[in-house]
């Protein structure tokens, strides 16, 4: 499976027996809302709300949502409402969760909580995918919105963590590009040893179920014609379903630039726990949230991807 568009995305999403459920934590959020009731109209999701049920309610009938389908769970003061969002993915009553009117350390405090079974013992990261023009395909980028700057190591797990979301929306073998300044390894340049260690690891099976090239500079993983003047041999250029940043800022930026500057729509999750995890930030547009929750929903598929416990 290839995605095109995000609306390819979505038709896959309608073929589901029933919309993925999101828990909204900090339900209080009229933004938030906002943006999960436009796509329980889409049928990407069931709204569950978590927060005040009062405030909620009076949100719920100023919106002119009060007749759509949803659930509102009371979350008592003192109560972080991110704990009983979690409480309600592990009875089974919902799919996956969404940020909303509450801090973020408040919101993942719960989830990285091992005692609450959502930590699978590996690491979290930032999964963004857009659609930007003059590329045929939706394109990933990761991490550029929790690990700072990742050691080798940790760019392994970032990678499998892509993988393993590609692989939930139905990839079945991701062409992936490990994105530095320059085409050859300079001693100089970190991320350019970084990335042939990892292609390492890869041809010794340590990254499996993926294709793995780098290191590779944006213009030549994206454009083969740039792949050939440029005398690269890579069969995967212009034709990579994933990026991966050598660190944050790189990613951030690149987000950024697609979705502000480059007329590209944008959606973003964190990866690397049970279930996917919507964290929009405040100044997220409407768009942006709506991406994120078709994104979020369509990695809601059982795990395809197997791996050893990590510590």
């Amino acid at each position: 499976m290839i995605y095109e568009s995000f609306e390819h995305v979505l038709g896959q999403i309608r073929g589901f027996r029933q919309p993925k459920r999101v828990v909204l934590a900090g339900g209080e959020d009229e933004y938030g809302l906002e943006a999960v009731f436009a796509a329980q109209k889409r049928g990407i999701v069931y709204p569950v709300i978590v927060g005040d049920k009062g405030r909620i309610g009076e949100l719920v009938r100023e919106g002119g949502y009060a007749e759509e389908p949803h659930t509102i769970v009371h979350s008592p003061a003192g109560v972080n409402p991110s704990r009983t969002a979690v409480d309600i993915i592990n009875s089974g009553d919902a799919d996956f969760l969404m940020k909303g009117l509450i801090e973020t350390k408040d919101f993942l405090k719960p989830v990285v909580d091992r005692a609450n079974g959502l930590n699978t013992g590996g690491i979290i990261s930032h999964f963004g995918l857009a659609e930007v023009p003059n590329y045929p395909k939706l394109i990933g980028i990761t991490d550029g919105g929790v690990i700072i700057n990742p050691t080798v190591d940790e760019k392994r797990r970032i990678i499998r963590n892509a993988v393993d979301t590609l692989r939930r929306m139905g990839y079945e073998r991701p062409k992936v590009a490990l994105l530095c300044a320059v085409e050859t390894v300079n001693p100089k340049m970190q991320e350019t040893v970084d990335a042939a260690e990892l292609v390492s690891m890869w041809e010794a099976g340590k990254i499996p179920d993926c294709d793995l090239a780098g290191p590779l500079s944006y213009d030549l993983a994206l454009d083969r014609e740039s792949a050939r003047i440029k005398g690269v041999d890579c069969p995967w250029c212009g034709d990579f379903d994933m990026l991966i940043a050598p660190q944050l800022v790189t990613g951030n930026v690149l987000m950024k630039s697609w979705a502000n500057t480059a007329g590209g729509k944008l959606g973003g999750i964190i990866v690397g726990a049970r279930v996917p995890i919507v964290l929009a930030s405040r100044s997220t547009d409407f768009q942006g949230k709506m991406c994120s929750l078709i994104l979020a929903a369509a990695c809601c598929r059982e795990n395809t991807y197997t791996d050893e416990k990590e510590g």
